[in-house]
């Protein structure tokens, strides 16, 4: 029933992509997720070169079907990432922090398709025209980096200003999500905390177990005056960085807060002074289960809201 370009495109049977997130998005999950029929994406982050190529052939030993992998532009590694990239040819790149332009043609030469990460129409019209294969309209609801204008807000304006297929991101964990992006004009979705909440995600299990426990009003967004805002769950570092930009630290005294707080959280398990990443929709995950389960209980679940809607509104006279 959801079939789409993105489906085409990406040689997947259901238009899900998983979010790239950086010491989240390993090998395992990745791979969990095309097995089950979406698109899993290892998240390349601040990963050398060879590090990156362990992830893609390990990816290779766990599934034969598509999978991708997302680079940050402004890692300090994005040059080795992207020879490894162009070298191991994964099916999907998709890009975040920034412009890929200067690496399309090699990309594609490779047959490598695009797929990059924008938060504005105007980026989106750009990309459009340098040649991407599709675009991930991303909400300031998602967790991580993120731009200013709601997913709500940007997905039908992406949609309306592009020919290309646009994947839906931000504030999506069920089907109710998943229909409504349909609803905006989007191909497909991607989600990135409901699947830090499966069991296949090897993440360490404080950090999932924070997201469970999470609230409607339990992320808050740190770090707006270095240009790098990122949203995560409130904890002891966020009422740091809260306190530097309350007396208007420098930009660099903010970023060297936040080094390596991520991999605290995400790898170590400190959740009170290690960077928490995730969405608003955080508070709607209540609990942890195979990506299987996650992906046939969207699609199911979409399936019956646009059936009871068919029943419901089918009927009215215009």
């Amino acid at each position: 029933m959801f079939r789409t370009r993105v489906c085409e495109l990406l040689g997947i049977e259901y238009p899900i992509l998983q979010g790239g997130m950086a010491w989240v998005a390993t090998a395992e999950l990745a791979a969990a997720v095309s097995e089950a029929g979406g698109l899993g994406i290892i998240g390349a982050g601040g990963m050398p070169g060879e590090i990156l190529r362990e992830e893609i052939r390990k990816a290779r030993s766990l599934t034969d079907k598509p999978f991708g992998v997302n680079i940050m532009l402004m890692s300090e590694f994005v040059e080795e990432q992207m020879k490894v990239v162009l070298e191991e040819k994964p099916a999907v790149i998709t890009t975040g922090a920034g412009n890929p332009g200067v690496y399309i043609s090699d990309l594609k030469s490779a047959g490598i398709k695009v797929i990059p990460v924008v938060a504005s129409v105007a980026l989106a019209i750009r990309l459009e025209r340098i040649g991407v294969d599709a675009l991930i309209a991303e909400g300031s609801e998602s967790g991580g980096h993120i731009g200013e204008v709601s997913t709500f807000a940007l997905v039908p304006q992406v949609v309306d200003a592009v020919s290309l297929p646009v994947i839906a991101a931000g504030g999506i964990a069920d089907g109710r999500g998943f229909l409504a992006a349909f609803a905006l004009g989007a191909e497909g979705v991607q989600m990135g905390t409901r699947f830090v909440c499966s069991t296949e995600c090897t993440v360490h299990p404080a950090y999932k177990e924070a997201i469970i426990k999470a609230k409607d009003r339990d992320t808050v967004v740190t770090g707006r005056p270095t240009g790098h805002p990122v949203r995560c769950i409130r904890n002891k570092l966020t009422r740091k960085f809260e306190e530097l930009e309350a007396r208007c630290a420098p930009p660099e005294e903010l970023e060297e807060l936040g080094k390596g707080r991520l991999r605290a959280a995400a790898v170590d398990g400190d959740v009170e002074y290690g960077s928490v990443m995730a969405g608003e929709i955080s508070g709607l995950i209540k609990d942890i289960k195979p990506v299987k389960q996650i992906i046939q209980d969207i699609i199911k679940e979409a399936e019956e809201l646009l059936a009871n809607l068919f029943k419901r509104y089918g009927g009215c006279d215009a």
